[in-house]
């Protein structure tokens, strides 16, 4: 029977569990909604601890990994200020210090006055600061698509087109 149709009945999860037992706590809770809500933050975490496990035993970082992807995803991709790449990662302008003295230490990036205005540093990535970002993209994109893989290429646009309808609802606000 196709899990899509209201008439299946599907395996139940960990969210079915937890909303059962919040159910009877507060009326004004709709079951749909949380369950949504809670099954796309149990996504997110589990794809955000396996992109944490990936750098397990590394000497580079996940923090390393997401400084280097908000560098090369830049405007200028070859290059950016500590206070933009600080901004782009949603970090203070000290925890991206630290980071990029670790980055530069690593050999992942370079660390530059402007030559053009010597008050400004430049960070520009390495040839292994692209290697890490490029092989932590890549790893990236095999966990995404394992973690969907439970899902027809049919049901994965399906998905996406009502998260997209979610997602256009709260962007107009």
């Amino acid at each position: 029977m196709d899990p899509m149709t209201p008439s299946a009945t599907p395996e139940q999860d960990s969210v079915d569990r937890h909303v059962a037992r919040w159910a009877g706590l507060l009326d004004d809770m709709d079951p749909e909604v949380e369950g949504a809500i809670t099954r796309l933050q149990a996504i997110t975490k589990h794809i955000k601890a396996a992109d944490h496990a990936a750098f397990a035993g590394s000497d580079d970082t996940i923090e390393d990994y997401w400084t280097l992807h908000a560098l090369l995803i830049q405007p200028y991709p070859e290059e950016a200020t500590p206070a933009q790449l600080a901004d782009a990662c949603g970090v203070t302008r000290a925890a991206m210090t630290s980071r990029l003295d670790r980055l530069v230490q690593r050999g992942h990036v370079t660390r530059d006055v402007d030559p053009m205005d010597r008050r400004r540093i430049l960070i520009r990535p390495t040839r292994s600061g692209r290697a890490l970002w490029q092989k932590g993209i890549a790893a990236g994109m095999a966990r995404e698509q394992a973690a969907f893989s439970a899902l027809s290429p049919k049901e994965l646009v399906s998905l996406n087109a009502l998260l997209r309808k979610v997602v256009l609802h709260l962007e107009e606000g």
